[in-house]
């Protein structure tokens, strides 16, 4: 029931900013953007992302430059709503204070909605659902049942997000290790100073995928976490992204891009 509550609340936030977002647009004609598209005339919308959180968004050390989920969605969101995505760098604490106050347009980095943060930022409809799962290195044998018992057990976390509130929750008593971000927490347990890493399963695959062989899921420790953009108190983007992501929904591209960064596409079983 809880389930159903969260996610009803999802669709009905998304309805109630689309219904009040959708008289300020305006469609594309041929040649700007995608033909029946809110067209927003070439702006440059400012994206914040964390370049430490794949297979969302990370640095290819090859090229130097930003890839992930996040910049080719939202590259092919600006594509259909004749807009220019400018992607800019920033450090997850302090990033919902940031967003208040309007220093970006947009915030693509896989974060959760949650009813209190809707108090303070605006959310476009979810793109992804996620699981949080433990990691843990592959030669590890203990259970979840083990981390739960042993006070010796250490568990860490990236501060501020939804899977330090699903850890300290799942794991009661214990101490969770905080770090700046999740690559910092992976490289702690890699380097044996924590146990396990709580975070979710997509997130999981990706640093797995980075560290061949040295990492495994221990367990899935909390399931059903809506993931969307997020925007400053009252944008006018909210409106045009949530058409744009419909209509990548409807023909297909959203699916694609899903399966390619090996996220789950969101549908009607998240509602029941």
């Amino acid at each position: 029931m809880k389930k159903l509550v969260f996610a009803l609340s999802v669709l009905m936030l998304a309805i109630l900013v689309l219904t009040a977002c959708g008289a300020k647009t305006t469609t594309t004609g041929a040649g700007t953007g995608t033909a029946g598209m809110p067209d927003l005339k070439g702006k440059t919308i400012t994206v914040a992302v964390e370049n430490a959180y794949p297979p969302f968004n990370s640095i290819d050390e090859a090229t130097g430059k930003g890839v992930g989920w996040d910049y080719d969605t939202t590259i092919e969101i600006c594509k259909r709503l004749n807009c220019v995505p400018e992607f800019k760098q920033a450090a997850w604490d302090g990033i919902f204070p940031a967003m208040q106050a309007g220093e970006y347009d947009m915030l693509a980095d896989g974060v959760t909605f949650k009813i209190g943060r809707a108090w303070a930022v605006d959310f476009s409809i979810p793109y992804t659902v996620v699981a949080q799962q433990l990691v843990v290195n592959t030669n590890d044998t203990h259970s979840l049942d083990d981390f739960v018992a042993d006070v010796n057990l250490k568990i860490g976390v990236q501060i501020g997000t939804t899977n330090y509130i699903a850890a300290t929750e799942f794991f009661p008593g214990k101490q969770i290790q905080t770090y700046s971000d999740f690559g910092a927490a992976v490289l702690a347990l890699l380097a044996g100073d924590i146990d396990g890493v709580v975070l979710d399963d997509t997130a999981a695959f990706g640093f797995m995928q980075a560290n061949l062989g040295k990492l495994k899921v221990a367990g899935v420790i909390k399931t059903g976490d809506l993931l969307s953009f997020v925007f400053p108190p009252n944008s006018d983007l909210v409106g045009p992204v949530n058409a744009a992501l419909r209509a990548m929904h409807d023909d297909g591209t959203l699916a694609h891009l899903n399966s390619t960064w090996n996220l789950a596409s969101p549908g009607a079983t998240e509602l029941e």
